[in-house]
């Protein structure tokens, strides 16, 4: 790094520490955004694994691995239009893979196989040459390898048992990557972060902290999930150095308040920015329990009288006297807020129904999310 660029980066540093931002909260913009361009790509191709002990797709109940082998084996140059295939050792399989950017021909890339169809395992299998296409439907990389599972299974005569999930599996630098894609970033006159979080402020802080390091206006938040970056001249055509320098940049991300909730689990989770207004809670239940036990009533021998069935109804009623009301004052944080609803001895799935209820009468100062 030169004298000039280190001189930039350490009055950038000193201009985000005389802002008051705290050392613990802030992020590197390399952590809180991605660059437009550089991203992953989905493969996908459709494939055989064979040698199978017996635990591969019962062709009758799967067509499509029965038509599979065959057009393979016609391929290979064996004729078995008409024959009565029976064998138990081969699994038709989806295979998947994430091409990295800027991967090269020749790369090899981790693939993930999955069983398509009645397969009990693809434990010893091998998976056979299988193309992986992009989005595009172009061929960009060559599976092929021997399947390791995490899992296994085994059974008798009267006993199975199964532990993990022998249907699917992985080959470690099980595909070829066959084509590159084209992504010129060294010519780029503009580049665009994109936040994973999309926040307005953070966007600007963002843009403030690049301007700060180069010395002038280059940076503008487009809108709360985007920065756009004028390639500054003393970069021209080695985008690299720069975006390595405004990688390493720290700035402290924004968030609104958001209680997010997922009812099926009970998990709730709240940020730092929550508020709550003066807000009373009680959470208490009136329960009444009503038993019958019916008593069978003999008459006396002498008197000819009938036997009757007399009725006997208890009733209890509980109303949870130990509850309490609590008072919540205006603008208290998320741990008195927490603290209150324990103190009342509250379950996160009553927490879930509070919550709602206080947001619903105006006092939460949140967005809440249910999931």
């Amino acid at each position: 790094m030169s004298a000039m660029r280190l001189l930039r980066c350490l009055a950038a540093a000193l201009v985000l520490v005389a802002a008051g931002g705290a050392a613990h909260s802030a992020s590197r913009i390399k952590d809180i955004a991605d660059i437009e361009g550089v991203r992953d790509n989905q493969l996908i191709g459709y494939g055989l694994v064979v040698g199978l002990q017996g635990t591969g797709d019962s062709l009758n109940n799967a067509p499509f691995t029965r038509q599979s082998l065959q057009a393979m084996l016609e391929r290979l140059g064996v004729n078995v239009r008409g024959v009565n295939l029976r064998t138990d050792n081969v699994a038709a399989v989806m295979v998947t893979a994430n091409l990295p950017p800027f991967t090269t021909q020749g790369t090899r890339i981790d693939v993930s196989v999955s069983a398509l169809g009645d397969a009990d395992s693809l434990q010893g299998g091998t998976l056979l040459v299988t193309p992986l296409l992009g989005a595009d439907g172009e061929v960009y990389a060559i599976a092929q390898g021997p399947v390791a599972i995490g899992g296994f299974s085994a059974e008798g005569d009267a006993a199975k048992i199964t532990r993990g999930v022998p249907t699917s599996g992985r080959i470690a630098n099980g595909a070829v990557v066959e084509r590159e894609i084209d992504f010129r970033l060294a010519s780029l006159s503009t580049v665009r972060l994109a936040l994973r979080n999309p926040d307005f402020t953070t966007a600007r802080r963002v843009a403030l902290a690049i301007n700060e390091l180069i010395g002038q206006p280059v940076a503008i938040p487009a809108d709360l999930a985007t920065v756009r970056l004028t390639v500054p001249k003393q970069f021209d055509g080695n985008v690299v150095d720069l975006l390595t320098d405004i990688e390493q940049l720290f700035v402290e991300p924004d968030m609104p308040a958001k209680v997010v909730i997922d009812e099926q689990s009970g998990i709730i989770v709240m940020g730092q920015g929550v508020r709550v207004s003066t807000v009373a809670v009680a959470q208490g239940n009136l329960t009444v329990m009503i038993s019958e036990t019916p008593q069978v009533s003999q008459p006396n021998p002498a008197t000819l009288g009938a036997t009757v069935i007399v009725p006997r109804t208890q009733l209890e009623v509980e109303d949870d006297k130990g509850k309490k009301v609590a008072l919540m004052r205006s603008g208290v944080t998320l741990k008195e807020v927490v603290d209150g609803l324990n103190a009342l001895g509250i379950g996160p799935r009553d927490l879930i129904a509070i919550l709602q209820a206080i947001k619903a009468s105006g006092a939460l100062q949140a967005e809440i999310e249910v999931m």
